[in-house]
């Protein structure tokens, strides 16, 4: 017997697959919507629309505050459409319990970009968790991907521990700097640097072009000092200027060469696996959670355990063993 919802979920996932806008929209907001009773038709329209998911190229964008990110992603995803390409951009910001502004928001930072007919922008609400981030920003990007665009763009807001979420499901991480020179790579956390895959200095104009230069120097002898990301790549540092509209297509024959260099090692694929596995059991875990948290048992005895461990009066391993005896039965 077919399950209720399945041959809803199927249609809209035609839909979706056959480049239907609108349906496209109605599938995130489902795989986003947090109400229980949407979870099994979430799951029954990914599962339709998985076989066609897959094929594009997944690109993670971040970038210190006042990098002009805004302007550099829809510079790039205009050269990309004007070179034929499908664009979707879902913007991330795990600060903020609806994303980085309403949808209205995100649009107008890329007005250009979100009135071409082959460009997709989204913001992705994180429930003010990482674990929204990864979860539902996957999601958007396999819907993206089956509804047949090949180039799916992730933008973290700020720079913070978004970031490496954001890395764990993308094929290339780019990194967007000032130039300001080496110095500045003091002032982000270490761990992004090293996840960047390609470094990329932006607002080389006018007078800034000779700091730009310096800067390129700079950050690419201090990247030759930190661990690379793949063995088989070494991040390069570009330079451009987004305002200006130049070397935004160098930026992409990089990310076209990483995937040529990722793929020729395998690498490309044992990454994708892996981020698979990573996200099943990150599923595992957050399923877990939610049910444990929702058992009844547990549940009349969570607060008032929670507060005795803050207060003192007894131990947070006593406490868990105590809730976890509750949740399976002993």
């Amino acid at each position: 017997m077919t399950k209720p919802g399945v041959s809803d979920q199927a249609a809209l996932a035609e839909k979706v697959t056959a480049g239907d806008r609108r349906a496209l929209a109605r599938a995130i907001t489902l795989i986003e919507s947090t109400k229980p009773e949407h979870a099994g038709e979430a799951e029954a329209l990914l599962e339709a629309l998985l076989p066609a998911s897959g094929n594009s190229v997944r690109i993670g964008i971040s970038g210190v505050p006042g990098v002009g990110k805004s302007t550099f992603i829809e510079r790039f995803g205009l050269h990309l459409v004007e070179a034929g390409h499908q664009v979707a951009v879902l913007a991330v910001d795990p600060s903020s319990k609806v994303s980085g502004g309403s949808i209205l928001g995100d649009k107008t930072r890329m007005e250009e970009l979100s009135r071409h007919p082959r460009a997709f922008i989204r913001p992705s609400p994180t429930g003010g968790t990482l674990g929204g981030v990864a979860r539902r920003t996957r999601e958007a990007m396999l819907v993206c991907e089956a509804a047949g665009f090949d180039v799916v763009i992730v933008e973290t807001v700020g720079v913070g521990q978004s970031e490496t979420a954001v890395a764990e499901m993308v094929d290339i991480f780019l990194l967007l700097l000032l130039p300001g020179g080496g110095d500045e790579l003091q002032g982000i956390k270490k761990g992004i640097v090293e996840l960047a895959d390609a470094v990329i200095v932006n607002k080389a104009d006018g007078d800034m072009v000779p700091a730009a230069d310096r800067a390129v120097a700079e950050y690419y002898g201090a990247l030759g000092l930190l661990r690379a990301p793949n063995p088989d790549w070494r991040p390069p540092v570009l330079k451009c200027s987004a305002l200006l509209d130049q070397g935004i297509g160098e930026v992409w024959e990089t990310v076209v060469k990483h995937r040529q260099v990722m793929e020729a090692s395998g690498a490309r694929a044992a990454k994708r696996a892996a981020q698979a596995g990573a996200w099943m059991w990150a599923e595992i875990s957050d399923g877990l959670m939610r049910r444990f948290k929702a058992q009844p048992e547990v549940a009349r005895e969570l607060q008032g355990l929670e507060r005795e461990v803050r207060a003192g009066k007894t131990t947070p391993t006593a406490a868990a063993r105590r809730l976890v005896g509750l949740f399976i039965g002993n």
